[in-house]
């Protein structure tokens, strides 16, 4: 990982390196304000009868702003309405990005014995949609499903009319990203004292960072912080969707905090932290939104 990002593999025996990070300063503040604000939206009246429908509805409003990060920016009725996503890149992603936020919850068992297998199975639901235009700019399909080998190229958003990279950073070569996700699968697996934003923004921005798979990194890293904010108990029922506070802070401002994320410095690190945290109260803030559209029953 990043300078003093945590490393598993060389951190001492006892060492939590993802609770330095949540002492880091405006971590803390930032923890708070989320618990807070998800605190909040638990304690809706709609909460207690009508739950499964605003899980629904965040997890549609998480795939389409997960794809707006990737360049495909549809408005929400598009998202809802449609059911063919064709072959272009821009459709292929909003479809990815619906098959992740379906796929998410059903992972959660799996993510705490074995982080990687379950990227894995990530990759292999949002690349399903573009094996079959692998011809053209697509994954191969025996790249699908499993971390890129030496020589094999990214290719974020497959399809005619692929965007440029939103993350342009250079690329790891395949060992040092084998080495790595070994790393972050220790942390994982070993489990941590630090709150679950801590957790979660790490887990993402390593994703964005490494970019282990040859399509799809940024919807699959995505997709992996809100695992880790499903499963830590601090979002069980899935209703805070970070996806859609990334996109409503923007692509430019995203890219901004990554390189906090990639420099590795303190300051650095605790800008990711807390933009991961104003994403997850953004997200909170729409999902109250659907329970008051729900209580009017304008929804």
């Amino acid at each position: 990982m990043s300078t003093t990002a945590p490393n598993a593999s060389s951190a001492p025996r006892g060492h939590d390196p993802l609770a330095t990070l949540g002492s880091l300063p405006g971590v803390p503040d930032a923890v708070d304000s989320v618990r807070k604000a998800v605190d909040a939206v638990y304690g809706h009246r709609v909460m207690r009868r009508r739950s499964n429908e605003v899980t629904s509805e965040a997890a549609l409003r998480a795939a389409r702003g997960s794809a707006a990060l990737s360049g495909a920016d549809w408005a929400l009725e598009e998202v809802r309405r449609r059911s063919d996503f064709g072959t272009a890149a821009d459709a292929l992603t909003v479809g990815a990005a619906l098959r992740l936020t379906a796929e998410a919850g059903q992972l959660l068992s799996i993510w705490r014995q074995s982080p990687v297998r379950v990227l894995a199975r990530l990759h292999l639901v949002a690349a399903g949609g573009a094996r079959a235009g692998a011809g053209d700019g697509g994954v191969a399909g025996e790249a699908v499903g499993r971390p890129r080998q030496a020589g094999e190229p990214v290719v974020e958003t497959p399809g005619p009319g692929s965007p440029k990279p939103l993350i342009e950073a250079p690329l790891p070569a395949a060992d040092e990203v084998a080495g790595r996700l070994d790393g972050l699968s220790e942390l994982v697996i070993a489990g941590s004292s630090a709150p679950a934003l801590v957790t979660a923004a790490v887990v993402h921005g390593e994703l964005l960072a490494l970019r282990p798979f040859g399509s799809y990194n940024g919807l699959v890293a995505r997709a992996a912080e809100r695992i880790v904010l499903i499963g830590s108990g601090l979002d069980p029922k899935s209703i805070c969707p970070s996806e859609v506070g990334h996109a409503e802070l923007g692509r430019a401002a995203y890219v901004a905090a990554f390189d906090g994320y990639l420099s590795g410095t303190p300051d650095g690190m605790a800008a990711w932290i807390t933009h991961c945290g104003r994403a997850v109260e953004l997200g909170v803030r729409e999902s109250t939104a659907v329970c008051e559209a729900l209580q009017r029953g304008a929804a």
